[in-house]
């Protein structure tokens, strides 16, 4: 893995976001904060260069304060803080990298401000491993994408592109394939890059995007 997506010890406990997305490692999350517990987890990273940990949503939304009616996953991906800018009073707009996975130890538990909480590990990274054979259309139709995105002056990945490893290839696709968040969470959680991308190659051969 690269070094922006290299494991690094959580803080504990680990602060979390919970999201209608899934975050993929060394994915680019593009925040837009406004409520008092994540303006104050913003400012507690940026004080001490901590990290925070994005859940994807089964039940409820950003801004439920109810743990009766909030349900996360209990796989999520730690995120770095890039950069922060004020768009205006009281909002932030905060770009983030996706980290390491890491798995919850145990139930979570808010903060007196509403702020979600929990013991967690890491998950180890994906080893790198080459796409086979097999798998070069899907990884040539990624380079294509990323360079019609370039075109329109658009960069949803961050650099390096590694189009020569297999975890790094399924992931970026898993962020762009119009699959629900169950799906993309399961394959978040796969141990195996090789089989995370032969699912992916299989999903494109199957819609027609990707022949041969």
């Amino acid at each position: 893995m690269s070094q922006a997506a290299t494991a690094r010890p959580l803080p504990q406990p680990l602060s979390l976001f919970p999201l209608n997305l899934v975050l993929f490692p060394e994915a680019v999350l593009v925040l837009r904060i406004f409520e008092p517990r994540y303006l104050d987890l913003v400012s507690e990273c940026l004080k001490s260069g901590s990290t925070f940990g994005v859940v994807c949503l089964k039940r409820g939304n950003e801004s439920t304060r109810s743990a009766s009616r909030v349900a996360f996953e209990s796989v999520g991906v730690a995120a770095r803080i890039d950069d922060v800018d004020a768009e205006q009073a009281g909002i932030l707009r905060v770009r983030c990298t996706g980290l390491s996975r890491f798995r919850l130890q145990g139930p979570a538990w808010q903060r007196d401000d509403g702020l979600w909480q929990s013991a967690a590990e890491v998950i180890a990274d994906d080893p790198k491993r080459s796409p086979g054979p097999a798998m070069l259309q899907t990884v040539k139709a990624l380079g294509e994408a990323i360079r019609k995105l370039q075109q329109l002056e658009k960069a949803p990945f961050a650099e390096p592109y590694r189009l020569d490893d297999a975890g790094w290839v399924a992931n970026r696709w898993c962020e762009l394939l119009p699959v629900p968040l169950a799906a993309k969470q399961k394959l978040m959680e796969l141990a195996d890059p090789v089989i995370r991308l032969s699912i992916v190659d299989g999903y494109l051969r199957d819609k027609k995007v990707v022949l041969g």
